[in-house]
């Protein structure tokens, strides 16, 4: 990996390598439990997993950045918003990466790509529109962070077994199933055993992607803020965006909200769910961090 000017960060590194050891494993095994129960389509399962999980690698970023309303921008059209990644480019010495703009009033930001080379950043306009210089640049290097630790490509890639793990299940029955005898013993338990893989599999692969997207959030915070030296930048671009998320239309929000993994701070903070089924870490969470990251600076400009 190229290296930046970003702080880097093992907790984070540790926690990307293994949460892919498991996703690995735990598409071994689910690719394993299907040929074993399907053993005339092995063929055919083979196939659609390995094309599959190719496709997801090289066209995931920009299939994410579709889904998103990511729209690449030259430095003509968003000069604003070209000149701030210019400078922390600049800054974390690292490549820039693509510049796109999303046509919506959800205040938010992302980042994708497997590497710096094709990594994208986007604002959207409702961002754009509410934040001050300052601010922006501050949730600028917090996505810049996740591009240069990697964890963008690593969370695009760790959530994708859930998808597939549904998409093999629902081809294996058609193409293998709907061949046999539906009165075969065989045929009956694997019906019943299919589905039964496939939920265990969803729910363990989100609840890991679950658990790195928490933590990589706050390693992204703490980087950006001592990348810039203005945590309190940072500090008052997240509470205003929070802030904001509840004037925006329920509508909207919903839209936004599967994609809630990838954004600068979540569409639906679900208040009600289980801390362990979020995908980031409580604002005030977030506020207290920065906070003892503006103090280890200021320790440091007196020292």
């Amino acid at each position: 990996m190229p290296r930046t000017r970003y702080a880097p960060d093992r907790g984070l590194t540790t926690r990307m390598v293994t949460t892919m050891f498991f996703i690995g494993l735990l598409y071994v095994v689910f690719v394993g439990v299907l040929l074993a129960l399907l053993r005339g389509a092995w063929p055919l399962i083979l196939l659609i997993a390995g094309g599959l999980f190719v496709a997801q690698f090289w066209f995931s970023d920009r299939i994410a950045a579709f889904s998103m309303g990511a729209r690449e921008v030259t430095p003509e059209q968003a000069p604003e918003l070209h000149g701030a990644v210019d400078r922390l480019c600049a800054l974390a010495d690292m490549p820039k990466p693509k510049v796109a703009i999303a046509d919506t009033d959800v205040p938010n930001a992302f980042a994708t790509g497997r590497n710096q080379r094709n990594a994208m950043v986007c604002a959207t306009t409702g961002l754009l529109r509410r934040l001050e210089p300052e601010e922006l640049e501050g949730v600028l290097a917090h996505e810049l962070s996740h591009v240069a630790h990697r964890d963008v490509a690593v969370m695009t890639i760790a959530s994708f077994l859930g998808v597939l793990a549904g998409m093999l299940t629902r081809v294996a029955l058609w193409g293998g199933l709907t061949s046999r005898n539906s009165r075969d013993s065989n045929t009956a338990i694997a019906m019943l055993i299919i589905p039964l893989v496939s939920a265990v599999v969803y729910v363990i692969s989100f609840l890991l992607t679950r658990l790195l997207s928490r933590y990589r959030e706050l390693s992204a915070d703490r980087a950006g803020a001592l990348l810039t030296g203005r945590p309190s930048a940072l500090a008052a671009a997240l509470t205003k965006v929070t802030g904001q998320m509840a004037r925006i239309p329920t509508r909207d929000l919903r839209h936004a909200e599967p994609f809630n993994a990838f954004y600068f701070a979540p569409a639906l903070s679900g208040q009600s769910l289980s801390s362990l089924l979020a995908s980031h870490p409580p604002l005030e969470r977030r506020l207290d961090q920065l906070a003892r990251v503006a103090a280890q600076l200021g320790q440091e400009g007196r020292g």
